[in-house]
């Protein structure tokens, strides 16, 4: 009878061991190792350009996480370095392509097809009014309304022209004592004619000389002078506006283009610094205002009216060899102001740079000096100007104008000859806009 082998003890435990671990990999999945120490990230106060992208970051986070559109506002403004003022009257010449820069705005001639009655109202090649185009459709505006309309701007011409032959103002006041009279009692008296054609204008708030405020960030700089020499900044800008009066609405305006509708035309590039235009920097306090609080009803702008200033007049522009700057310097305003009320719309409802409009925001202007009359629209599509997030945005902002356009020729023996019933319409479509709803 033959002996059992015997195995070394060594190689039994060696083999059990084997077959286990072979049968654990197939059936079991491989442990995954918890880290034992945080992820490494970038200190807050080094001077790395890590450093200053955690830092950016959190400044983000902090303003997305905020409970209130005050908050917001507050976060995105606390912050007071050198910006650049933008004035929308400037005498800088060619400012209108420098200030489309600034805002990535694209302005075409003419108005958006809303305002197109019997299909053709404004000339889009040269932004013009044709003759017996601006017809008001008497299903919204009956013949007896608009001759009331008419004589009250023809009164309120008279008004402004017997005052005017009264007495000689102060220099440079001629403007502000007799204009914005006249266009005060123009714009009340009219809006509440066409109150019962637009329920929207009962609900509106008029405000006379308001505070329109904006701050933004567009492009970028190196710091050339200072302690902080060599480092690289963001190109800060200020509006501080002040339209004569200005319609704000509980009810937002409908879009005249659908956000994600691009048009051909492209925004001016312009690559010098603005201290080029010229443009000057200062340094307060960063203000976001459209000329009421947040909790106002009324958060929504309908229509915006300038006034000219003396020093920008039409025949002061004439005599100093500078009559292709009127149309440029009209455009200038229109683009500017209504840039700087349409986007501190859009951050009342909580849009800023890195959270972009989901919907379009609409304005309105009218920019007179007593006698011409321009008009002009604007969409608001994007807030989004900042280096970072205008690398793949091709939103563009769009400003719709005409030129200038005269109400009447003049005031001869107590009656105003050559009222121009084409300006008066078109202000009328103006003030009917509203809501599609409404």
């Amino acid at each position: 009878m033959a002996a059992p082998s015997r195995l070394p003890l060594l190689q039994v435990c060696f083999t059990r061991v084997f077959l286990l671990r072979c049968t654990q990999g197939f059936h079991s999945e491989p442990a995954v190792r918890e880290p034992a120490y945080p992820p490494v990230i970038p200190s807050r106060t080094a001077k790395s350009k890590s450093a200053k992208k955690r830092r950016e970051d959190d400044y983000h986070s902090q303003i997305r996480a905020a409970s209130s559109v005050q908050d917001k506002l507050r976060l995105l403004t606390k912050l007071q370095r050198e910006k650049y003022v933008v004035y929308p009257q400037t005498f800088t010449l060619d400012a209108d392509r420098w200030y489309q820069h600034f805002t990535k705005t694209v302005f075409l001639p003419g108005l958006p097809e809303k305002f197109s009655v019997g299909r053709q109202v404004v000339d889009k090649e040269n932004g013009k009014v044709p003759a017996a185009a601006g017809v008001v459709d008497p299903a919204v505006v009956d013949e007896n309304t608009f001759s009331v309309l008419r004589s009250l701007v023809g009164n309120g011409i008279l008004q402004e022209n017997f005052y005017l032959k009264k007495r000689r103002p102060f220099l440079q006041k001629e403007q502000e004592h007799f204009v914005a009279s006249f266009l005060s009692n123009l714009v009340s008296s009219v809006t509440n004619a066409l109150a019962k054609y637009n329920p929207l204008l009962k609900k509106s708030s008029l405000d006379f000389n308001p505070e329109v405020s904006f701050y933004w960030v567009r492009g970028e700089r190196t710091v050339t002078r200072g302690h902080r020499r060599g480092r690289v900044d963001p190109i800060r800008f200020q509006i501080n506006d002040q339209p004569h009066c200005q319609i704000r609405v509980p009810e937002q305006l409908e879009e005249f283009l659908p956000l994600q509708e691009s048009v051909s035309a492209e925004v001016p590039v312009v690559n010098f610094e603005p201290n080029r235009l010229p443009m000057f920097q200062r340094q307060y306090d960063n203000n976001i205002f459209i000329g009421s609080k947040v909790t106002d009803p009324c958060s929504y702008g309908h229509t915006q009216f300038h006034l000219v200033h003396d020093r920008f007049k039409r025949d002061r522009l004439i005599k100093g060899n500078l009559a292709n700057q009127i149309e440029v310097r009209l455009r200038a305003n229109a683009i500017a102001s209504l840039f700087a009320w349409t986007g501190a719309q859009a951050m009342y409802q909580g849009f800023w740079s890195h959270e972009d409009l989901t919907r379009p925001f609409v304005s309105q202007a009218v920019v007179t000096d007593g006698q011409y009359f321009s008009f002009f629209c604007y969409q608001l599509n994007t807030l989004a100007l900042t280096v970072q997030t205008d690398q793949n945005n091709p939103r563009k902002n769009i400003c719709w104008g005409t030129e200038s356009m005269r109400l009447y020729e003049e005031v001869k023996d107590g009656e105003v000859v050559g009222l121009n019933d084409d300006v008066l319409k078109l202000l009328v479509h103006f003030l009917l806009n509203k809501p599609q709803k409404t």
